[in-house]
């Protein structure tokens, strides 16, 4: 895990220019720090190092291969060993052990094919000498970022957008970014995926490359893979709880591959606790982290103290599971606000953000290198509830009937909160009328909300609809993959890696392994939702494996603070009070907004406004 930076120039690529770049990127890899410049002076590669994997220094990089490449790269790719040996078989020789030096036979063996076969999160770019070419790509999810600049003198990347600005790159926040995040909580373009907050800077999308010509800048992005949605398969559900462990147990063990020690992250939910009660530590310490509010209605900790529980009893060869808590309040992210933003570069929705932040600065205060987290699972398996009437929407379309009804029962007996009428119906027969009706809706909360300046407003006269999108749903797959792959799933990736790499800390995920995630979409989608309950597949996986409490658990948190309470505090009001000056003053707001009163909200609700404004301000150039 590090921090990658580059500048393909028509002028001469400085070192110095390079060191800003990286220099912005310490906290990414304090292990190393090195600067590349081709013999020409017109490519030049810079890297901040978080040793993981192999920690010799032949393992640095920039890294040389063949005399013909060289590679700048961010990630893991945890079937290294794997793919090592096939490159073995057909005569490549290695001189590390590191991950990297596998990317780069693998690059010179299949070219962009290459990356089929990787399961890991990654960016990367790679400078073939010979074709006098830069190869640039990110993993399937989006779990590590990729930015990029370019005008006609110079094509710029790097990990995080501040290594850009570093280079004297604009800052400037789009206008209708901001208008979508303000009124609709939007932090994506649906319909644009290189999109970022600030314009002239792009992200090179989720499961993409990117191929620049060195000698023109001229490049081309390409899609190198796509979720499957509708080669649903039937299969037994023994077929389906055995196939799914299998890969779930190889993504876990995949993942815990390091030369450094690795952890956990632990929320009492069901995700963190089966990545937990699916590793094997024989007869050494495991650590987990977990934020935990005490006092407040939804604190895990009772839960988080079951599964520990459970564990130990239940494995007699397993070491000691240590467990460490940390307990974020209101001051502390009144006091580290600024520095969360700085991290995050683009606004977020809630606390929730800085509870994980904080989960991760144990995690490094520990020496934990890694840790892993139970990201993706929510948005593969059906786990949030917003899922349940796009599920009986299905049934309903289908004309089973009786199937929705009785599945709505169980649902409601679960107390499981989900809305169902009339427009539910409609919706389920008329899915392109619904998804019109839908982003109808949202364009006019963008447009009326009640405290944003109508002429800021109107200075976006033409794009009124830019980043509202409404996918069509027929079947509870569509929005599966629209959360997956375009928007939702991507932003939380997000959030987790700048937090992780704040604290110099590497975050894998164990259930976006893309086969695991390949063979959830082709099941039928009463494995997701099914009896009453949401993530039935891997509740049914886990029934003998966690205490009932957690498979069976009805409610759904997840590193949920106590944000409502938070937002009563008068210092944070003083600063969302002054964020909304701020936003007065940059034409945004609406002067009459001073005189609302601050609406605290929980971190989930909806129509956050005042979070926002706070969240946003720090976006904008100029001191609070």
């Amino acid at each position: 895990m590090c921090g990658i930076a580059g500048i393909i120039s028509f002028n001469t690529v400085g070192r110095e220019q390079l060191k800003k770049m990286t220099d912005t990127l310490a906290h990414r890899g304090p292990d190393g720090e090195a600067h590349w410049i081709n013999q020409r002076g017109n490519v030049g590669f810079g890297h901040r190092r978080l040793s993981i994997l192999d920690l010799s220094s032949d393992a640095a990089q920039p890294m040389h291969y063949l005399s013909r490449y060289t590679i700048v790269y961010n990630g893991e790719i945890y079937n290294y060993i794997e793919i090592k040996a096939a490159l073995i078989k057909m005569g490549y020789h290695f001189k590390t052990s590191s991950d990297t030096e596998v990317i780069l036979a693998a690059y010179d063996c299949w070219k962009e094919d290459c990356l089929e076969q990787f399961d890991g999160m990654f960016s990367l770019a790679i400078l073939d000498k010979k074709e006098k070419t830069v190869f640039a790509a990110r993993d399937r999810f989006g779990e590590k970022p990729f930015y990029y600049a370019a005008d006609k003198t110079q094509f710029a990347f790097a990990s995080e957008m501040k290594a850009l600005w570093a280079i004297g790159i604009a800052k400037c926040p789009d206008d209708k970014m901001l208008l979508n995040y303000l009124a609709l909580g939007y932090v994506q373009n649906a319909n644009n995926k290189e999109q970022t907050f600030f314009q002239d800077v792009y992200s090179l999308p989720p499961g993409s490359f990117l191929l620049l010509d060195i000698n023109t800048l001229q490049y081309r992005t390409h899609w190198y893979w796509e979720l499957e949605k509708d080669n649903v398969q039937e299969i037994s559900v023994r077929a389906a709880i055995d196939k799914f462990q299998e890969l779930f147990t190889l993504s876990v063990n995949r993942r815990l591959r390091s030369d450094v020690p690795v952890g956990t992250s632990l929320s009492g939910g069901l995700d963190s606790s089966s990545i937990l009660a699916n590793i094997k530590h024989a007869g050494t310490p495991f650590k987990t982290f977990s934020a935990i509010f005490p006092g407040f209605a939804k604190d895990e900790s009772g839960y988080i103290k079951s599964v520990t529980e459970y564990l130990k009893k239940k494995s007699v060869t397993n070491g000691p599971i240590l467990q460490h808590f940390v307990e974020p309040s209101a001051l502390g992210l009144i006091k580290e606000f600024k520095t969360l933003c700085y991290h995050q570069e683009e606004p977020f929705p809630s606390a929730s953000i800085y509870a994980q932040y904080k989960v991760f600065e144990m995690a490094h205060q520990q020496n934990v290198k890694v840790l892993l987290d139970g990201q993706g699972a929510d948005e593969t398996l059906a786990g949030y509830n917003k899922y349940i009437h796009w599920y009986l929407q299905q049934l309903t379309a289908k004309s089973r009937f009786f199937a929705a009804y009785k599945e709505k029962k169980l649902l409601r007996k679960n107390n499981l909160s989900f809305k169902w009428g009339i427009s539910n119906y409609l919706a389920a027969y008329l899915p392109s009328h619904a998804a019109i009706q839908l982003e109808q809706n949202e364009y006019l909360k963008s447009a009326r909300q009640p405290d944003i300046n109508r002429d800021f407003v109107l200075s976006l006269k033409g794009r009124e609809w830019e980043g509202i999108r409404k996918p069509i749903i027929t079947k509870l797959n569509d929005i599966l993959h629209f959360n997956t792959q375009t928007m939702g799933l991507e932003e939380l990736l997000r959030f987790a890696d700048r937090n992780s790499m704040a604290h110099s800390t590497e975050v894998r995920l164990p259930f976006l392994s893309h086969e695991l995630v390949e063979f959830l979409f082709m099941l039928p989608a009463n494995f997701k939702i099914h009896d009453g309950f949401t993530k039935w597949l891997l509740r049914k996986t886990m029934d003998n494996e966690l205490p009932a409490e957690i498979v069976w658990r009805k409610d759904k948190v997840g590193y949920e603070p106590p944000q409502f309470q938070w937002m009563h505090n008068e210092i944070l009001q003083d600063y969302i009070q002054e964020s909304k000056r701020k936003l007065v003053n940059k034409g945004i707001l609406k002067p009459a907004a001073l005189d609302k009163k601050i609406t605290p909200k929980a971190a989930h609700e909806s129509n956050n406004f005042d979070w926002r404004y706070l969240c946003a301000a720090q976006l904008l150039p100029g001191e609070l």
